[in-house]
């Protein structure tokens, strides 16, 4: 389970989180939505250990990422493209996370069959398309087999097909008895990914419990949203 409890966060004086909490738990799909600027990345990077909060703390199964034993088997993370470079391939880039890790190399090729892309791992990564990048960095945080995933903007700038493929990635994660934690601006393509959700805004969340609890009598996620961060209520 990943925890965020009470936390907060300021640079200087301006107010980043304020008391943020909520939990992604087991076997659930939880979509941290709202605005771009809302707060999400940076409560994702102190959930990685990638910064530091004002007040408050960031769990995995009770602990800190930066105490965590064995962290590539624990969490799995995409936060900002694939972080390979343009003239390896995508087989190669794979290679040299997975030794960095102390991660064996068969691994390799199971997490390639995963998510699709044995058929491009020996294509330079400055060729691949928005969606095979994707795939190619979901990839390399599967390495570990983890028990979460954490992924920021997940869909950004992905094609239908793209979508529909994430999805079925995600729910099959969750079905399987995985944490699945994701943030994104956008709502419409989510309705059909997401068990729980949680919608920050400036900062602060203003609503979180099961899709249908947040949605209610609106007619889908993408109305529920624009209420709740217009300061409508719900």
């Amino acid at each position: 389970m990943l925890k965020i409890d009470r936390l907060t966060k300021r640079r200087g004086s301006a107010l980043i989180l304020s008391d943020v909490s909520f939990e992604a738990r087991r076997g659930r799909v939880t979509g941290f939505l709202g605005p771009n600027g809302a707060g999400k990345s940076s409560t994702l990077r102190i959930l990685l250990g990638l910064d530091h909060p004002t007040s408050g703390t960031a769990l995995v199964d009770g602990v800190r990422f930066a105490a965590l034993r064995d962290p590539l088997a624990k969490v799995g993370a995409v936060l900002d493209g694939s972080g390979a470079h343009r003239s390896r391939t995508g087989r190669a880039h794979l290679n040299w996370v997975a030794a960095a890790g102390g991660i064996p190399r068969r691994r390799v090729d199971e997490v390639l069959e995963l998510v699709e892309l044995s058929g491009a791992a020996r294509k330079r990564v400055g060729g691949y398309s928005l969606g095979m990048g994707r795939r190619l960095a979901l990839a390399a945080a599967l390495l570990g087999d983890p028990e979460a995933l954490v992924l920021d903007e997940p869909i950004n700038g992905l094609d239908p097909e793209g979508i529909r493929w994430i999805r079925t990635f995600l729910r099959e994660r969750a079905a399987a008895g995985h944490t699945v934690l994701l943030s994104s601006h956008l709502m419409g393509e989510l309705s059909e990914t997401v068990d729980d959700v949680v919608i920050i805004n400036r900062g602060r969340v203003v609503a979180q419990g099961t899709l249908a609890e947040i949605t209610g009598a609106r007619r889908n996620l993408e109305d529920a949203f624009f209420a709740l961060t217009s300061g409508s209520g719900r």
